[in-house]
């Protein structure tokens, strides 16, 4: 992606790529506590994420999901807010992974999850003919840009752990999240992962990366900010106007670059009609 493509609004984070220091590892140890500190509050919200894990191991073997199943997944103790918690893995299967939970039973409650297109558009992290990573990373940049476009990692790690993604466990899908987040798509400039300047001890923050600012936008992202929270953009007034603005200045430079290409593609005529004018 060439770095002076005009999309890459000015509103978008910088192009240093910031280096991983040693402490990178370690510090993402002190990372995970957090994460599973913040899925025990909420027990609708965890079990919310075991459905979400047992709905994708389901969805690999191809076996049928029945609701009589599920509900011995939620648990006697939770049957009473099973359409809840059925209705947040819902919500986090279409929204990350791009799947929708559809009944397709008759007699009995059969679920059945059927692909979508992902929010972002993107089917650039598809790997392998597995299932696209486009809506997780659309998630991704969503938590950065809440976060004032600088998402510290402890914020990110937690956020993750509510849709069942734990940095230092392998994921059937994105694999280990540690090495997706902060080296893949840090490589594919999807991210950039730094160390936070004279922070002691050691932190990290992600910000978007280059590829990030040119294949989407900061509204399309709010988009599915909205979905997530089950409201509208105008519900984050901040983020709305910080929004528009990107828009705006990604308008102006379009606008900027082709004025010299429209003045090039008139000069041709021009010099022809003043040559022929003094023949």
């Amino acid at each position: 992606m060439a770095p002076s493509s005009p999309d890459a609004g000015p509103s978008c984070a910088g192009s240093d790529e910031g280096a991983q220091g040693p402490g990178e590892e370690s510090a993402g140890a002190s990372q995970a506590a957090p994460a599973t500190q913040s899925t025990r509050k909420d027990p609708l919200t965890r079990k919310a994420s075991m459905l979400v894990e047992f709905l994708l191991e389901k969805d690999t073997k191809k076996e049928p999901i029945s609701q009589h199943t599920l509900l011995k997944v939620v648990g006697r103790k939770y049957r009473q807010h099973f359409l809840e918690i059925l209705r947040r893995a819902s919500k986090h299967m279409e929204l990350v992974f791009g799947l929708k939970l559809t009944v397709v039973g008759r007699s009995m409650i059969i679920y059945a999850l059927i692909y979508k297109l992902n929010l972002g558009g993107d089917e650039g992290l598809s790997e392998g003919g597995g299932l696209p990573k486009s809506g997780f990373l659309m998630v991704l940049l969503g938590i950065i840009f809440r976060k004032s476009n600088h998402a510290p990692g402890e914020d990110v790690w937690e956020f993750l752990s509510v849709l069942g993604v734990y940095t230092g466990r392998s994921h059937w899908i994105f694999g280990e999240p540690r090495r997706l987040l902060t080296k893949d798509l840090v490589q594919k400039k999807y991210l950039k992962y730094r160390q936070v300047p004279n922070s002691d001890p050691l932190h990290y923050e992600f910000l978007w990366g280059l590829r990030a600012c040119v294949e989407t936008s900061k509204m399309k992202v709010l988009e599915v900010l909205a979905k997530i929270h089950d409201t509208v953009l105008t519900s984050f007034p901040d983020l709305y106007d910080e929004a528009l603005r990107d828009q705006a200045e990604r308008a102006g430079l379009r606008g900027t670059a082709r004025a010299p290409t429209m003045a090039e593609a008139s000069a041709p005529s021009r010099a022809k009609s003043y040559s022929s004018s003094h023949i």
